[in-house]
Parts: C-alpha cells; sequence; structure tokens
C-alpha cells in the first residue's frame, strides 16, 4: 500500500500548530486509568440490535465459520422501511405510485423482492435496509484490517456479532499494530473522512530512543524518495523513555509511520492508535467493541 493519502497526493493534511518539543497525550498499549472492567452489555452470538444512539459494546466474536445459505430477497416494502424512510404501508403507497425503481425500472408489484445488492431508489435517491452504524473496535495485536485472511483472525471476525450492517473499516492498522479502528455503512461519512483526512493519534515505540533533531525533521516535513512527508503533529511521551513518542496523522493508510522512521534509521517496535478524531480508548478495553453514541456520530459532522 502507498504511504501516502490519496486524497492529498503523498502528502497528509499538513503541520499542526504545535511548534514546541511538548509533551503528547498518547498512551501505551496498557489500558486507561478508570478503565471498565465490568463485563459488556453486548454479547457472542446473536446479533446485536440497535440503533447510532445505543451504548452498546460486545466481546470478539472468535467463530469464523460462514454461512454458505443464499438470501432469497427481502420484500421491497420491507426494504424501504427498513431505511427509515416510512412504514411498509407507506412503503406500498409509494410503490403503487411509482416512486421506487430497482435497478433503473419502476416497480409496482407489491411483493417484489429484491436483494441487498440492487439499486433501489425512492424518488430518485438511492436508499439502502440498513439503518447507518458507527462502530469503534480497541483492536489486538495480530489482527488483520482486511474483509477476509486466510492467515488467520480479521477485524471483521471480531465485530461480527456486534450488527448485521455491512459495514468497513475506515483507514487501515498494520497487523501488528493496535488500537483504534472506525466501522461503518454510512458512505457519505466515509467519503468525507477519504477526502479531507481522519486525524488519529499513535502511541510509537522505537528501537532507541529518537533524536531531538531528528523530531523536528519530522515536524518540518521529511523529504522521502523525492516527495515532501508531512505530519500533524509530533512529541515525546510524557514520563517516557526519549524512544517513545506521540504523532498526529491524517493519512488513512498503515504505512505512513514505519516509512517516516525507516528514512532516519529507526525500528518501529510498537504502534498503537489511542484517538481517532474525538473517540478515545476510554472504558474499552483491547479486542472490545462499541457502537457508538448519537452523540459521538453527530461530532463528526464538525470535522
Amino acid at each position: 500500500m502507498s504511504r501516502q493519502d490519496n486524497s492529498r497526493k503523498g502528502k497528509t493534511s499538513g503541520r499542526g500548530n504545535n511548534t514546541t518539543k511538548g509533551k503528547s497525550s498518547a498512551r501505551g498499549n496498557a489500558p486507561l486509568k478508570g478503565e471498565n472492567r465490568n463485563k459488556p452489555t453486548g454479547r457472542g452470538g446473536a446479533p446485536t440490535k440497535h440503533t447510532a444512539g445505543s451504548k452498546t459494546e460486545g466481546k470478539p466474536n472468535t467463530n469464523t465459520k460462514k454461512s454458505t445459505a443464499r438470501p432469497d430477497g427481502i420484500r421491497l416494502n420491507k426494504y424501504i422501511a427498513n431505511s427509515g424512510i416510512c412504514s411498509r404501508r407507506e412503503a406500498d403507497t409509494y410503490i403503487a405510485t411509482g416512486l421506487v425503481t430497482v435497478n433503473g425500472k419502476i416497480v409496482n408489484e407489491m411483493g417484489h423482492k429484491v436483494q441487498r445488492t440492487d439499486d433501489v431508489r425512492f424518488d430518485g435517491r438511492r436508499i439502502s435496509p440498513e439503518p447507518d452504524t458507527y462502530i469503534l473496535l480497541n483492536k489486538p495485536k495480530s489482527v488483520a484490517t482486511t474483509t477476509s485472511d486466510s492467515k488467520g483472525l480479521t477485524v471483521m471476525d471480531l465485530i461480527s456479532n456486534a450488527t448485521t450492517a455491512n459495514v468497513k473499516p475506515v483507514g487501515r492498522l498494520g497487523r501488528n499494530a493496535t488500537g483504534l479502528i472506525l466501522f461503518t455503512n454510512d458512505d457519505a461519512l466515509m467519503k468525507k473522512l477519504h477526502n479531507k483526512g481522519m486525524e488519529r493519534l499513535f502511541h510509537i515505540e522505537l528501537d532507541k530512543n529518537l533524536k531531538a533533531a531528528d523530531l523536528d525533521k519530522i515536524r518540518e516535513g521529511l523529504l522521502v524518495d523525492g516527495e515532501k512527508v508531512f505530519v500533524e503533529e509530533i512529541s515525546y511521551v510524557t514520563n517516557a523513555p526519549k524512544k517513545e513518542v506521540g504523532l498526529k496523522i491524517k493519512n488513512m493508510g498503515n504505512s505512513l509511520i514505519r516509512t517516516i522512521f525507516d528514512h532516519l534509521g529507526y525500528n518501529v517496535v510498537k504502534v498503537d492508535c489511542v484517538t481517532i478524531a474525538h473517540l478515545t480508548k476510554k472504558d474499552l478495553p483491547r479486542g472490545r467493541w462499541k457502537i457508538l453514541t448519537k452523540q459521538e456520530v453527530e461530532l463528526f459532522s464538525m470535522l
């Protein structure tokens, strides 16, 4: 994967306002103080029903057996009602009046069934049978940020009992990296974050102390393979050895961090994503997920 964010043609969105060698608030792999160790409300097994405003958490589902059953489809009026636009009875009226199309064709048949992959539109606007869903996972080590992996668990396996919605990860973490990953089926939000970038704060441990001169080089922007690479912020972690730094970037990939430090002659030992925008790991132990609250979702509109 490229080390740069596609939306910035090889650069993250630019330096932050931090111009001093300050101390970072990034934390290591240990849970934050006050972390809730109680058993979460979301449980493995059956999918957890929720809305964007519900506060549910859960353990990862380690049963990776996939169903081979072929779906028979869903009735069109139920598909429309599930999108949240209207009730089933109102959907029948809209279907009868020709306001609904399936794959470009008007459908008036009440019992017509559609697949989730069909292009269903109401009054010209494409709709989905799933409510917008937002999940935050605290990823453990040795789990791939992919939809499938023959070598072991993926992040999708860990949240498989969180929702039936077709959510996807926003941004990536390396297999051996840990920390926060956001999942959603909200296409508008995904497009916004990929275009504008998504601030992520990482706690990074190197194989040796980071020289102050090298920290300044990273802060000012590095020339790597003929291209300038910027970060938002970088500083030493408070009350920790100089080999631990907090690094904030808007790059959505998983290779920029190693590219920066490889260029300067350092080996990256650990990478932990401790914040995504306004979201933190508070009360979210490693390997657990939670559904974002309505307030947490609304804050994305301010980005």
